[in-house]
């Protein structure tokens, strides 16, 4: 028994999943896994789309035997340089040595940095935007794809059958284990915060860029996507498209309240807390609270792009702002958010300046994002003196988020 699958009539998926990292490119934790997406075409020529992680080669090596069934192989296409798609290039090539290595210029010069050299003994093709390559019945079209999110990406579509192979894009976190195709899955249940998650930390910060490559690809007859990461997509593509659209102009996804806190004992996090049942009492139960200190930063920046509102509260730490929370901010200006209203609460017992000092940082890194006017700000704890101040502040939200259905609703005429 093998794991691989069709895609199409004569072209499979012979990935892997991983579920033993434990953090992807060493920073964000996956514990939902992630899947390593290869594909194998059998047309008059053979070609194998993508390679996986080296720590997968053998898995990786008997789905494509297997699949090739005594077939030699023809072309090895390299869309993305990331070590996770392009770990096993030299086990390929050791073991196919007829095999043709296609990639970007930029892609093999990233081949020699690595410290990959067997390549060197196959034949190059360097393939650049607007050149195809025909496998037999199957040709495909490439299309380069700068910054998404690496410098040397390519994407390209087989003419055929409207299979787009997006490298990096349109992937997400989530072993598949079995399922395939996005329509196999309660996407929306189960992986749709797993691919915001992925999409706002890895390609979060090359908005334009997407946005580039979505208008090239609007002309494109796609009928399936297949990306380095999570399902294909064979139905809905408008969906997941529009998912993207959104990302990459840094809209909300929807009207809602994520609160980071950062509290030392307890108090800023009840204050946090007293801001959101305010929030539910007035109706608006799309509030999500997280606690800077023990939420990855992954995560907050996965909510922060979901959401249309984001409110700071912060204890005053050193007189500055407390690190956990200025590192969350040095985040947000790193990943490029904007279109975003902004609320703050700020604590301290003998100087409060963390409130000043975030709604600086904000208004002075940060692209079109209010800050509200409306403030909450702790003696220590919170008292019935900060009564009107929370009222004030969840009315503001309030407020500007009708401000912002209005001004959506005039922009729609």
């Amino acid at each position: 028994m093998y794991t691989v699958r069709n895609v199409t009539e004569d072209l499979y998926w012979v990935g892997v999943n991983d579920h033993k990292t434990s953090l992807f490119e060493n920073i964000f934790p996956i514990p939902e896994g992630v899947s390593y997406n290869s594909y194998l075409l059998l047309d008059e020529k053979t070609a194998l789309f993508d390679t996986v992680d080296w720590q997968f080669a053998q898995e990786f090596v008997k789905n494509i035997e297997y699949t090739l069934d005594g077939r030699d192989l023809d072309y090895l296409v390299i869309h993305h340089m990331e070590p996770d798609h392009a770990g096993t290039i030299e086990e390929i090539c050791y073991r196919y040595p007829n095999v043709k290595i296609v990639s970007s210029e930029q892609g093999f010069e990233i081949m020699n940095q690595l410290g990959y050299t067997k390549q060197d003994e196959h034949e190059q093709i360097i393939v650049k935007e607007g050149d195809t390559l025909s496998f037999g019945k199957h040709t495909n079209a490439f299309v380069e794809a700068p910054m998404v999110h690496w410098p040397e990406v390519l994407i390209s579509l087989d003419l055929t059958d409207g299979v787009l192979f997006s490298a990096d894009a349109f992937g997400t976190f989530g072993a598949l284990d079995g399922k395939l195709f996005a329509d196999e899955l309660d996407f929306d249940r189960d992986y749709l915060d797993y691919m915001r998650k992925y999409y706002s930390n890895i390609v979060g910060k090359y908005g334009p860029f997407v946005q580039d490559v979505l208008k090239k690809a609007a002309d494109l007859p796609i009928k399936y996507i297949c990306s380095l990461h999570g399902p294909v997509w064979r139905e809905d593509l408008g969906y997941i498209i529009g998912k993207y659209d959104t990302w990459s102009r840094y809209e909300p996804e929807e009207e809602g309240v994520m609160i980071a806190y950062a509290s030392m004992y307890g108090h800023t996090e009840y204050t946090a807390q007293a801001l959101a049942s305010e929030l539910c009492r007035r109706g608006m139960t799309k509030v999500i609270l997280h606690d800077v200190s023990t939420t990855d930063v992954a995560d907050l920046i996965s909510d922060t792009f979901k959401y249309s509102h984001l409110v700071l509260a912060s204890v005053t730490y050193n007189l500055g702002i407390y690190p956990k929370m200025k590192d969350f901010i040095h985040d947000l200006e790193a990943l490029n958010v904007q279109n975003r209203t902004v609320g703050i609460i700020e604590n301290g017992t003998w100087a409060c300046t963390v409130g000043d000092k975030m709604e600086d940082y904000v208004n002075e890194n940060l692209k079109l994002v209010d800050v509200l006017g409306d403030r909450v700000t702790v003696n220590t704890s919170l008292s019935v003196a900060n009564k009107n101040d929370m009222e004030s502040l969840a009315e503001a939200i309030l407020e500007s988020m009708a401000k912002n259905r209005e001004l959506k609703a005039k922009l729609s005429k």
